[in-house]
């Protein structure tokens, strides 16, 4: 029944919003990888090389920028993870709804802040950034776009209706 119900599930999204299909997920997944890696490697350069950082202040706007960038690209990440379950049939659509959400309002560094990190730090924080912003659009269309599938409620008023007029 699970596969069953994720399938037609999986049908409803596609049909829903031509903008997400497995193929968009997979590449901005795999993007999001090699982001996250480069970040990981360049934030570590950083943390084991304290001159390369700079004063106390800088190297604290360093560590800053590094928590919140990894933490946009785990964002990123985990919305993607559970768009990957979903196409696998690993998760119904009525989970993804409910626990697949990107959080809508992340901080983004402050310009100023930027402005003081090296060139190559705030391209990285550029492009988080980048990638972020293009998954809260693909969340608020996939959300926001209207279904020709009744919504559990519905389904389940309609169910009632039929049965107490044969009832």
């Amino acid at each position: 029944m699970v596969g069953h119900e994720n399938a037609r599930y999986g049908r409803s999204i596609m049909g829903l919003t031509p903008s997400i299909n497995p193929r968009i997920v997979e590449g901005l997944y795999a993007e999001a990888l090699v982001l996250a890696d480069e970040v990981r490697a360049r934030f570590d350069r950083s943390r084991l090389s304290p001159e390369e950082a700079g004063d106390d202040l800088a190297r604290v706007a360093l560590s800053c920028e590094a928590l919140r960038t990894t933490t946009r690209i785990m964002h990123c990440m985990a919305w993607l993870l559970n768009h990957r379950a979903h196409f696998a049939g690993e998760l119904s659509e009525l989970q993804l709804r409910r626990h697949g959400r990107l959080i809508a309002n992340y901080a983004q560094t402050e310009r100023e802040a930027l402005a003081d990190l090296p060139l190559d730090v705030q391209r990285l924080v550029g492009e988080s950034e980048r990638l972020y912003q293009r998954i809260l659009r693909l969340e608020a269309a996939w959300r926001g776009a209207p279904g020709d599938a009744p919504s559990a409620i519905e389904r389940l008023r309609e169910r009632l209706a039929t049965s107490v007029r044969q009832g």
